[in-house]
């Protein structure tokens, strides 16, 4: 019996230094609720919310929540967004906010927002902008009709000490971005974003265009777009894009753009 629990230590100590695991996950692999207790009394883990493990006893950080559930409890989930602009290294462009975006078809489980972290949590459905997204399902389909499938357009990876996490590509969180104006983003915000977005990928960029099926996010972009003519607008196919018909009136009192027909803040020009 001694042998059996110091194998099962030793299986433990194999994940990395401030990895998190929940209940279920030492449950299926032999590690008892007893068991969970005595080795949390022992130091050898410790316990930062209900129903959570984790081993290392240094800072936690929200990054390795978020790794620990793409990397060892199967959760396909992605940082996008505002998030993964931060990351990418577009904090200078967004005002300071203490909350983390996720994306993904499955919600995180209920324990992420117990852990003693200073940042606030929100889910997306991925698929609510982009029904084929490839988290949700991976194998490209090749029927002339959907979009080519180009990981770089959807994905990139991000660092966290020596872990990866899984971030969405400039482009995808760009997209994301738009789909939170005017609620919960600023137009002026997102405008300067947009103006240092100079090297963005043509390529990926129309991979957005084609997957996203707002009607709202497509013509934003363009209306953004146009104010900055960077280089990579000259390469977007338009004419493959569907921007609806009607009016959108995103912003009440505004003025209405009449290339993309929706409503602006009457003031944008004025502070660009």
């Amino acid at each position: 019996m001694a042998t059996q629990k110091t194998g099962k230590l030793n299986r433990l100590q194999e994940l990395p230094d401030g990895a998190l695991v929940d209940a279920a996950w030492l449950e299926t692999r032999g590690y008892s609720s007893s068991l969970r207790s005595q080795y949390v009394k022992a130091g050898w883990l410790n316990q930062p919310g209900p129903r959570v493990y984790r081993r290392g006893n240094g800072p936690l950080h929200w990054q390795h929540a978020i790794i620990s559930l793409q990397t060892f409890l199967d959760y396909d989930l992605v940082v996008g967004g505002r998030s993964a602009l931060e990351e990418l290294g577009y904090s200078h462009y967004l005002s300071k906010r203490r909350e983390v975006h996720l994306y993904g078809v499955r919600k995180p489980p209920s324990w992420l927002d117990a852990l003693p972290l200073d940042v606030a949590f929100h889910w997306h459905n991925s698929r609510r902008l982009f029904p084929d997204d490839p988290i949700a399902a991976p194998e490209p389909r090749h029927d002339g009709e959907s979009v080519p499938f180009l990981p770089g357009a959807f994905l990139t990876s991000g660092s966290f000490q020596q872990w990866g996490i899984r971030l969405a590509s400039t482009e995808r969180a760009l997209f994301q971005l738009l789909d939170a104006l005017p609620a919960h983003e600023s137009f002026h915000q997102v405008d300067m974003v947009m103006e240092g977005l100079s090297n963005l990928s043509p390529r990926n960029l129309q991979v957005q265009l084609a997957s996203c099926i707002s009607v709202k996010v497509k013509r934003l972009f363009f209306f953004f777009a146009d104010r900055h003519r960077h280089a990579w607008l000259d390469r977007i196919d338009r004419s493959a894009v569907d921007l609806g018909a009607g009016k959108r009136m995103l912003v009440k009192g505004g003025k209405l753009d009449p290339s993309y027909l929706i409503t602006v803040p009457g003031d944008l020009d004025g502070l660009s």
